[in-house]
């Protein structure tokens, strides 16, 4: 039962899209093309144009304030969203606590919201392996504590404490390094060239923000739908896939996403051909390990059913999806990353061609949800989403040849 809370947890908490809307992303693809004009001089300075130094230090000052407000206003929106949701649904669940652990991923949340933008700016300088580094560590120490603590008995606070434990590897990473020292440098560099926000990123931004939000609706509404309608054990069979099957996509896309200061740069300085190489070069490598890691966690769960392996005296496979369901999450997963790079690509270009797209998929997957999954359960649902994701993926292939095309040669 209580894993029905902890994954729907984790939904809910996915609402920090509709407050960060985008501008990660952003900022990580500006700094990647205004570093573009800058020399390393070593790993805390740099020299070269005056206007881009310029530009990188306002981006940074504007950035950090505006993510210390949406952070604040975050946490409130967090707290009464969960409040209200658990108190509807949870009300007959009463031996789960869930207060205060949510009070406390709902603090933890917020703080990281705060980090985001300078981890994002720091891939943007080309620390994009440093960076990686940072969150596979938070990652795993997360991990290991939240099982740690789930052993020792801590039920659903193993979470929220586990998330404090690995909150604090950032802030100490970049205050103990040299990365307080490049900020500090960049923040220094401040001059009459600034980067304007209301006539260069709201323009992009709130084309992201649309695409991001559809993204919720398309990814997150799933827990919180079964956890209203069919309880907390299916919501967490269902959130136990998701994690696993996210966790894939995230890894195998890392192989892309990397790679964002590198494809801007290239954009920047109009090397296409170099570009559509490594991009290619990439997605076929992404895409081939992330069916080979697909199809071996099929596999495994294939084994724990059929070898009836169980911890605590529960069947360890039972935990997942039935195999019908879980395959019609499979698919949309091994589409979903190849969708992901080719809007990657796309968006490196500053530009955000899948707006209407991503809204469209966004309403049909909402209603999809709602709808099958209180007609049909989990089978309906998941049904439906691979079917829509099919048609996503047809049509993102055709506005990634088309907007490729017309924006290449026309520069």
């Amino acid at each position: 039962m209580e894993q029905g809370y902890y994954y729907t947890f984790g939904s809910i908490l996915a609402i920090q899209i509709f407050f960060e809307l985008g501008l990660s992303n952003i900022i990580t693809q500006f700094v990647a093309h205004e570093t573009a004009n800058l020399t390393w001089n070593n790993k805390v300075s740099f020299s070269g144009s005056k206007e881009s130094s310029s530009r990188l230090s306002s981006l940074l000052r504007f950035t950090i304030r505006w993510f210390g407000v949406i952070a604040f206003l975050l946490f409130f929106g967090l707290l009464i969203a969960g409040y209200c949701f658990f108190n509807k649904y949870g009300e007959n669940d009463i031996i789960v606590e869930w207060q205060i652990p949510w009070l406390i991923l709902s603090i933890t949340t917020s703080l990281s919201l705060m980090l985001s933008p300078i981890l994002a700016f720091l891939e943007g300088l080309g620390r994009v392996k440093e960076v990686a580094k940072i969150r596979l560590i938070q990652q795993i120490v997360q991990l290991s504590f939240v099982l740690i603590f789930f052993l020792l008995g801590f039920k659903l606070f193993s979470s929220p404490l586990a998330a404090i434990l690995s909150f604090g590897i950032v802030p100490l990473w970049i205050l103990l390094g040299n990365k307080k020292k490049l900020l500090i440098f960049i923040w220094n560099k401040i001059d009459v060239y600034k980067v304007n926000y209301k006539l260069e990123i709201f323009p992009f931004q709130w084309k992201i923000a649309l695409s991001w939000i559809s993204g919720y609706f398309i990814f997150q509404l799933f827990n919180p739908v079964l956890f209203a309608t069919e309880g907390p054990i299916v919501a967490g069979q269902m959130g136990m896939t998701l994690a696993i099957l996210n966790a894939i996509l995230m890894f195998t896309l890392s192989w892309v996403t990397t790679k964002v200061p590198v494809f801007s740069g290239l954009i920047a300085k109009k090397q296409y051909k170099e570009l559509d190489s490594l991009f290619n070069k990439t997605l076929i490598q992404s895409a081939v390990l992330n069916a080979v890691v697909l199809s071996s966690f099929f596999i495994l769960i294939y084994f724990l059913r059929y070898f009836d392996i169980k911890i605590g005296n529960k069947n360890l496979g039972d935990r997942f999806l039935p195999f019908t369901s879980m395959m019609f999450m499979i698919i949309p997963v091994f589409l979903n990353h190849i969708i992901a790079s080719w809007a990657t690509y796309l968006r490196c270009h500053k530009k955000e061609p899948m707006l209407l797209q991503s809204v469209a998929m966004g309403i049909l997957c909402c209603v999809s949800t709602i709808l099958l999954g209180n007609n049909f359960g989990v089978f309906g649902m998941t049904l439906g989403y691979m079917i829509l994701t099919i048609i996503g993926f047809v049509w993102t292939y055709f506005i990634f040849k088309n907007k490729k095309q017309e924006w290449h040669n026309e520069e």
